[in-house]
């Protein structure tokens, strides 16, 4: 079996987005104390179950984008556009009704809303 990189524009950057999103999963798997520095989130003393909560979310973010890459079908690269995009339309929730309008926040909700774009545009055949 060979590794398989995408010829087509559209799929290599539906691929960039899911290897991306890997990416964030094993950082947020293997370092959730930086994450949560990196986020401005405090554990609190005694309570490691916070650790366990970031290491759960970085599987996923992990196993999503590694599926992604090896299955590298269309409806896969589909359903991690639309959740990135329901995560930013959280997002937005959040701006608008927490007042959460700091630079982090608004950065974090352009990275999601071009890790959305990518794949959406190239399942639904855009590019």
């Amino acid at each position: 079996m060979e590794f398989y990189f995408p010829t087509d524009l559209g799929e290599r950057l539906a691929y960039c987005s899911a290897a991306f999103t890997a990416v964030i999963g094993l950082v947020v798997m293997f370092a959730p104390g930086y994450t949560y520095r990196f986020l401005r989130l405090q554990v609190r003393e005694g309570r490691t179950e916070a650790y366990a909560e970031a290491r759960s979310a970085g599987g996923f973010y992990l196993g999503f984008g590694v599926v992604a890459i090896l299955l590298g079908q269309p409806m896969i690269y589909l359903a991690l556009g639309a959740s990135f995009a329901i995560a930013a339309f959280g997002r937005i929730l959040s701006i608008m009704s927490d007042r959460g309008s700091a630079w982090l926040n608004l950065l974090l909700l352009v990275v999601q809303a071009v890790l959305a774009a990518l794949p959406l545009l190239y399942g639904f055949g855009y590019i």
